[in-house]
């Protein structure tokens, strides 16, 4: 079993930063960040690779019309220097909501963008001279990145939840973070994924199974609030973040759920969408339990397929967030 963990700045960055160097030193194999109209990660994640050794470094999900590729080759140069060839480069669509509404940007073909965004990307990165003839981007001023390469190549992870998507993340990639994502469905993931990448020429496990894990450790103390707080991001994500996501677990076999969710919703029945949201579906897409139990079902994930499991840096001081991810691994 294989975990990450998913680490901001936090109210403190130094505190921050000596929870991500426990979680190096218990074995947790990656840190990753994402922003969407929050400050931005690329400051956080150059303290964590001047502060770290081992552990792998990177953003979780970056948009890719925001920042051009070039932007992006040059901050990874900087960061492949500091962190000694640690970081891995997450990269997401986004949506229109905050495309538009937040970068003033036209949400215009986001698969061919991330296509060309991450060729553009690992051109520079690899040291070649870029000339690019796309459907979007046309360069052909033959620049290149001079900077202290630590490898030919930077993993590149995709977040990616549509069928479309998936497969081109198959094609593409060397990792996908899934969100929200059933874990009767890891199998059925890695099948698709592994039919995109042998028709692209690659291996059958090219693609590093990474999923977003949210944890709820019952323990007597205000469960029911707990499993509340479960249903929370599947209440959100479902009813106010666009149409992917609900799509998306619709599905994956809640159809009904949803529909429910979303009719309550649209009612202003908060209450409502909550409860339309059945236990079966909040234990397939979250880890709740008892401690032993999460472990128990962080491995069965493992099993089913989720390569590298991201999970939440816990609250807490450096020690209690430490003594908590020691018990998972337990």
């Amino acid at each position: 079993m294989r975990l990450g963990v998913i680490a901001g700045m936090g109210s403190d960055w130094r505190e921050s930063v000596e929870k991500v160097r426990i979680a190096e030193d218990l074995g947790y194999e990656l840190v990753t960040n994402g922003e969407s109209w929050q400050a931005s990660v690329l400051p956080w994640l150059t303290l964590v690779a001047a502060n770290t050794s081992k552990i792998q470094i990177g953003p979780s999900i970056l948009n890719c019309y925001s920042r051009s590729p070039a932007v992006m080759a040059q901050e990874f140069a900087a960061l492949e220097e500091i962190s000694d060839g640690r970081m891995i480069y997450g990269l997401g669509s986004s949506g229109n909501l905050v495309i538009e509404g937040y970068h003033g940007i036209p949400f215009d073909r986001p698969l061919r963008r991330m296509r060309e965004y991450v060729e553009i990307f690992r051109i520079l990165m690899s040291g070649e001279r870029l000339n690019y003839d796309g459907e979007i981007y046309q360069l052909d001023r033959g620049f290149r990145i001079d900077f202290k390469r630590q490898r030919e190549t930077i993993p590149v992870y995709i977040a990616a939840i549509t069928p479309k998507s998936i497969a081109q993340t198959g094609e593409l990639a060397d990792g996908i973070f899934p969100i929200h994502w059933p874990q009767e469905a890891f199998g059925t993931l890695r099948d698709e994924l592994a039919v995109a990448s042998t028709a692209a020429g690659r291996p059958a496990n090219s693609v590093t199974i990474a999923p977003f894990t949210n944890i709820y450790v019952l323990d007597g103390d205000d469960d029911e609030a707990k499993w509340r707080a479960a249903r929370q991001p599947l209440f959100h994500y479902i009813n106010r973040m666009g149409s992917f996501y609900w799509q998306m677990l619709s599905r994956q076999g809640f159809e009904a759920e949803v529909g429910a969710s979303r009719e309550a919703w649209a009612d202003r029945n908060q209450d409502g969408a909550f409860e339309a949201l059945s236990e079966g579906m909040v234990r397939s897409i979250q880890v709740v339990g008892p401690l032993d139990s999460v472990r128990e079902q962080l491995q069965q994930r493992s099993d089913q397929g989720a390569d590298l499991q991201m999970v939440q840096m816990p609250q807490g001081s450096p020690t209690e967030a430490g003594a908590f991810l020691q018990q998972l691994l337990s």
